[in-house]
């Protein structure tokens, strides 16, 4: 991350724009600010020759569109203004075994959470050892999981060449991933397998290696639907990546507020405006319970019913606690009972009952996370 700012999305309809320009500062609508550590990691297709910033610009785009709050690292900075985090570790003309003598310390100093590594391409190109390159593969992902055991490392099989020899030896390669990820996983890390080579066709290559802007926008789908699919690799869609959030409305404009929180039995949660009076503040448990004061959680009470209900707060260690998942629209739907935090008559100026409502009947309140 090169720069910093404050994201906060309203809503999850935006535009993707990939432009083709220089390195610069990046927008102000999608900006790196402190969430989780992504590292990008390969060759020249991590780095995006021929469409400079590469999968990078798409994924970029898709993570802010979608409330995630993602840090792009690595030694490495390129791309356009519509790539927010030009950091990453792609280095063009690298085979697997450079990448391989230099991952400890680039893991040592940025320390991601999440690598996205997609390498072997030199290896193929450059007639390296190509037999054996799946081995110096599984040898540098133990180096990974070794050295960042609580690291989520996707590993992707490579993209298309067009030249038929060169295309088969990608083919032969690709073909030995799957088994490599399984025995890692076997062995208790955390190494998942990404599809890329049928996301990207030939007629998707430039000059044959390199994908176009279309091409690399597909590579990004792909990378995206593979960590939406892995909870956690890229956090909590609104969550700023602090110890700390309000839940704040996004046509309210108010965040959710515990008065009289000391109950023993459970309380009415309300709005009040986030800039009038002190404000609850929540944070999020393993278990993806929202969490008042590290004591109580939020808890649909009756969540059966069919016109909604008041939510209450309960021991976390108590009776059993109403789970809730963060939805890609910007619901907040609770895991047992299925219903959506809703800000009911949420005009009043003293605050209002959160009720819930069902997240595929009506028009549902719309929450972002603010640290």
């Amino acid at each position: 991350m090169r720069t910093s700012a404050r994201w906060l999305a309203a809503g999850a309809a935006m535009t993707v724009m990939v432009a083709g320009l220089v390195a610069q500062a990046g927008s102000a609508s999608a900006e790196s600010n402190g969430g989780v550590r992504v590292m990008p990691l390969g060759d020249s297709i991590t780095e995006g020759t021929q469409v400079p910033g590469g999968y990078r610009i798409g994924l970029w785009q898709r993570l802010a569109n979608g409330r995630y709050t993602t840090d792009f690292v690595g030694s490495q900075y390129n791309g356009p203004a519509s790539l927010g985090d030009h950091d990453h570790e792609g280095h063009p003309g690298w085979r697997i075994d450079q990448i391989d003598a230099n991952i400890v310390g680039w893991l040592n100093t940025y320390q991601p959470h999440t690598v996205l590594l997609h390498i072997g391409t030199n290896d193929i190109l450059q007639n390296y050892n190509v037999s054996t390159a799946p081995n110096r593969l599984s040898t540098l992902i133990d180096h990974i999981t070794n050295t960042a055991p609580a690291a989520e490392v996707f590993v992707a099989q490579l993209t298309p060449l067009a030249n038929s020899g060169q295309e088969s030896a990608v083919r032969t390669f690709n073909a030995a991933i799957p088994g490599i990820v399984q025995s890692k996983v076997n062995a208790g890390k955390h190494v998942h397998l990404v599809d890329m080579h049928s996301a990207v066709t030939t007629a998707d290559l430039i000059d044959g290696i390199h994908p176009t802007a279309n091409g690399y926008d597909k590579m990004a789908a792909v990378w995206y639907g593979a960590l939406q699919a892995v909870p956690g690799s890229i956090g909590t869609p609104g969550d700023t990546g602090g110890s700390t959030t309000q839940i704040v409305g996004a046509q309210s404009g108010r965040c959710l507020d515990v008065p009289n929180g000391s109950t023993t039995n459970g309380i009415q949660v309300q709005l009040y405006d986030c800039w009038g009076g002190t404000m609850q503040r929540w944070t999020y448990t393993a278990a993806k319970q929202l969490q008042v004061l590290g004591t109580k959680c939020l808890d649909a009470e009756g969540g059966g019913t069919a016109n909604g209900t008041r939510v209450i707060t309960w021991d976390c260690n108590g009776r059993a606690n109403q789970q809730w998942n963060i939805n890609p629209n910007g619901t907040i739907s609770g895991v047992q009972s299925g219903r959506c935090l809703d800000a009911y008559n949420w005009g009043t100026a003293n605050g209002t009952k959160i009720v819930l409502w069902d997240c595929h009947g009506g028009a549902n309140q719309q929450w972002i996370l603010r640290s």
